[in-house]
């Protein structure tokens, strides 16, 4: 009988104890914490989230930080057209490199799949092997992408183009309750279609990845095969979607209570460090231009690795749970991984038996006489 999902719980506690602590590798931790933060999986345990930090300030002051002429003057002399260039410039390095993370993304899945079920991660062997596994994910991500933009586009759009067609938001007060109406309706249909979405997502990474890993196969025919699995055993696949919204719900706190601490850990100090290096700046001359800003969008960007590569190494343990939980739990469904994940034991070799030797002759009689 198929596990359940609460018993494989205990199943991904031992994986994840085994493979971390039996023995401990801080190189081991490095690398899946690296895997696991490229490929997307610290969003299982609850997701990042930013701290605001903000300076006090004393009764009568600006509310804006920072205060005019703090920085001097030197934003008057940049050419308005150098600064669109520049933003022009940072956007579109911000989409390709988003691009290009997706498919980072796309092949450290497999590779961290590869790392869970070996209990070992080798980054290097599964980045050469996994390349053509990674490019049809990162295509299906893609055509994931566009649809969820596409959805919620239509979605809004035409509850906008319709309330604008009968002119609700030329005089909103008149027809205040049927924007209102509208808009709790709006509101729920998004809900239902972006937590449909998400657990396409999830059933995507969970079941149709190791199908995709193991038998070579996109990410379409993959879910041609699950879809039949989910109908014929509702109750099964239902129950783990709920408990691991529970369970990444729990990491989260966790995550996100060590999160808050570590940020505070390096804000503090980079705060004081930057409002030093600016009061320094000033009294030496500098102002900011278009080098100081390269600066600090460069020093920005290293702290914020770090401190996601701390996050990361943080989580791994998280990391390893949730993939372990899902293969654990689609291995007694699915032959292909369950084979792999429990290796028939090699044959004994065998002996061949000796050549059959007749019993010896008795002794012959001597002659009497």
């Amino acid at each position: 009988m198929p596990i359940s999902a609460v018993d494989t719980i205990s199943l991904a506690i031992e994986h994840t104890k085994r493979q971390l602590f039996q023995p401990f590798r801080l190189g081991q931790w490095t690398r899946l914490a690296l895997v696991g933060l490229l490929a997307g999986e610290l969003g299982s345990g609850g997701g990042l989230r930013g701290s605001n930090f903000r300076f006090p300030q004393h009764p009568g002051a600006s509310r804006h930080f920072p205060a005019p002429g703090f920085f001097g003057d030197g934003f008057s002399g940049i050419d308005p057209a150098l600064l669109a260039g520049m933003i022009a410039v940072l956007v579109v390095a911000g989409i390709v490199l988003g691009v290009i993370l997706m498919y980072v993304s796309s092949v450290m899945r497999f590779i961290l799949f590869d790392s869970v079920i070996a209990k070992e991660c080798r980054i290097r062997q599964g980045w050469g092997r996994r390349q053509g596994a990674g490019w049809r994910y990162f295509l299906w991500q893609l055509l994931y992408l566009v649809a969820m933009l596409g959805g919620s586009i239509v979605l809004v759009g035409i509850p906008l183009a319709f309330a604008f067609g009968m002119g609700w938001l030329k005089e909103p007060k008149e027809h205040l309750l049927p924007l209102v109406l509208g808009g709790i309706v709006l509101f729920f249909v998004l809900l239902i279609f972006i937590v449909a979405m998400t657990v396409i997502f999830v059933l995507t990474k969970d079941f149709v990845v190791p199908q995709m890993a193991l038998e070579n196969i996109g990410a379409i025919e993959g879910w041609r095969r699950l879809w039949p699995m989910i109908k014929s055993e509702k109750g099964g696949y239902a129950a783990y979607i709920g408990m691991k919204i529970l369970m990444a719900i729990g990491a989260g706190i966790v995550i996100g209570i060590a999160t808050l601490i570590l940020g505070l850990i390096i804000a503090i100090p980079t705060i004081g460090l930057s409002i030093l290096a600016v009061l320094t700046g000033q009294t030496a001359g500098l102002t900011w231009n278009v080098y100081t800003i390269t600066l600090a969008i460069v020093v920005g960007c290293v702290l914020l690795a770090i401190f996601l590569y701390l996050i990361a190494l943080i989580s791994v343990p998280v990391i390893v749970f949730f993939p372990a939980y899902s293969i654990y739990f689609f291995a007694a469904r699915y032959r292909a991984l369950s084979a792999v994940l429990y290796p028939a034991p090699p044959a004994q070799p065998q002996i061949p038996a000796p050549p059959y030797q007749p019993p010896p002759l008795p002794p012959a009689a001597e002659p009497i006489g």
